[in-house]
């Protein structure tokens, strides 16, 4: 955890941000994986982690907007308790690390949260991601179950996606200390394993077994495909050979679960063919030229329009795509080869705050979501401002049935050549990815470079 006086300080300014009523986090609980007592490894709720810290399950935590009240519901550990899991911390211990010394039995929460909705008092609750929490809250209020989402407060989301959008100087060392320490060595150990005869699951047990090793474990699934045009690859059964690519998305996430994500792409056997060395240059100029633009007050939104028309350039000049650069852009043809936006935030959650609603942390009144393919990937945007974390991770893929079906309606034949990209046949995909800061002065890649330049990524794998 970190200081106490952190989590006193967030707490009050979110009673601040909302105003009034009652603000209630329910901490996540273990869930079964295959029976009761078989748990899925325990990943607490974020915003319940940014607020109170507390990284075990069955809390809740309560904070009242005019009375200041600040109380944490849970349980003592239990003689079978510590015969199983050793000793623990009494519930009054944990709440003192988070700042708070009013601890009550979880078994007391419905009662308070009822006295609370008896007296006229609003009760704000973020939207539920987990059914058990879903059903939680449509008992408090008498919901049904599917009315629960709609009544999540908009003034609590707005409140937590204003505070965690600024990452401070505490979670922006976390996010360092695990990018260099732990994700970079991760890479490093993992391209050793990248030759062919090798398989998939075994560079991906590398990254795994690295976090581990080093207390951690990962952000999210590894991808790591040789079919790095399935962008969302977790399949891990090929054999690597050479003249393939393998393309790796993936970061660990640190001890106080912060995130960290990362993407390269490398040649099996040491050496990209002449097509691939050419689509790498243009992801690669890409995302220099995002990450270059990153500066207080730029919209996001033109941070990946710049991308989108290096790579529609860059394409062009390889006959694959004609005609005006920026009219291809403006229409969406570039999308064809980059069909996903040029990143997210990034903090305590990967695609960070997702769960509240993407359109509350990536978009506002100045920016609302495209509704063109590709750009309505886009997951952020609006203004960047000092303290946001952002992904910048441009792509090019050769999506074959995306291709078929563009061909054969005949899409964008002004401005996509689809005789010469029918020469990019089982090409697969490229994208680079890393993770910036905005600073008072622009921006700051987190941790220790990890290498992405052609010639030393072919001379690192070479060996």
């Amino acid at each position: 955890m970190f200081p106490a006086e952190v989590y006193i300080q967030r707490r009050k300014r979110l009673r601040e941000l909302v105003g009034s009523g009652v603000i209630l986090f329910l901490g996540n609980k273990d869930v079964a994986m295959n029976y009761a007592a078989n748990n899925y490894p325990f990943r607490q709720d974020s915003s319940f982690l940014y607020y109170f810290g507390l990284d075990v399950p069955g809390l809740a935590g309560m904070i009242d907007c005019e009375l200041g009240g600040e109380t944490i519901y849970g349980s003592d550990p239990t003689l079978e308790d510590i015969i199983w899991v050793g000793n623990q911390e009494s519930l009054q211990e944990k709440a003192l690390k988070a700042g708070i010394t009013l601890v009550k039995p979880l078994e007391r929460l419905d009662g308070d949260v009822f006295r609370v909705i008896a007296h006229a008092r609003e009760v704000h609750y973020l939207p539920p991601y987990r059914e058990q929490r879903r059903l939680q809250l449509a008992y408090y209020d008498n919901l049904k179950y599917e009315e629960v989402d709609r009544n999540a407060s908009e003034a609590l989301i707005r409140a937590v996606a204003t505070q965690r959008s600024v990452k401070d100087s505490y979670e922006i060392q976390e996010m360092e200390e695990t990018m260099t320490r732990v994700t970079g060595e991760a890479y490093t150990q993992a391209i050793r394993q990248i030759k062919p005869g090798a398989f998939e699951y075994q560079v991906s047990g590398v990254l795994e077994g690295a976090a581990l090793a080093k207390h951690c474990r990962m952000a999210y699934p590894v991808i790591c495909s040789v079919n790095g045009q399935i962008l969302h690859n977790h399949y891990y059964g090929n054999e690597l050979k050479k003249g393939q690519m393998l393309l790796i998305d993936a970061g660990a996430e640190s001890t106080r679960r912060y995130a960290t994500d990362i993407t390269r792409t490398y040649p099996v056997g040491g050496k990209f063919t002449g097509q691939q060395a050419e689509i790498y240059k243009i992801v690669l100029e890409a995302q220099l030229e995002a990450i270059k633009a990153i500066k207080p007050g730029k919209p996001y939104f033109e941070v990946h329009k710049l991308a989108s028309t290096v790579i529609a350039r860059g394409l062009k000049e390889l006959g694959l795509m004609k005609g005006d650069v920026d009219d291809a852009v403006n229409h969406g043809a570039h999308a064809l080869f980059f069909p996903h936006g040029i990143g997210h935030m990034i903090g305590l959650d990967v695609h960070d705050m997702e769960d509240i609603g993407e359109d509350y942390i990536g978009y506002d009144l100045d920016f609302k979501r495209s509704d063109q393919f590709g750009t309505a990937y886009l997951r952020m945007a609006k203004r960047l401002q000092e303290g946001n974390v952002v992904t910048v991770e441009p792509g090019i893929y050769f999506i074959e049935p995306l291709i078929e079906k563009w061909h054969s309606e005949g899409r964008y034949r002004d401005f996509i050549d689809y005789k010469a990209v029918r020469k990019y046949s089982g090409f697969g995909g490229i994208r680079i990815e890393d993770n910036i800061v905005v600073t008072d002065k622009g921006h700051q890649v987190i941790g220790k470079p990890i290498a992405k330049e052609l010639t030393e990524v072919e001379s690192i794998v070479g060996k």
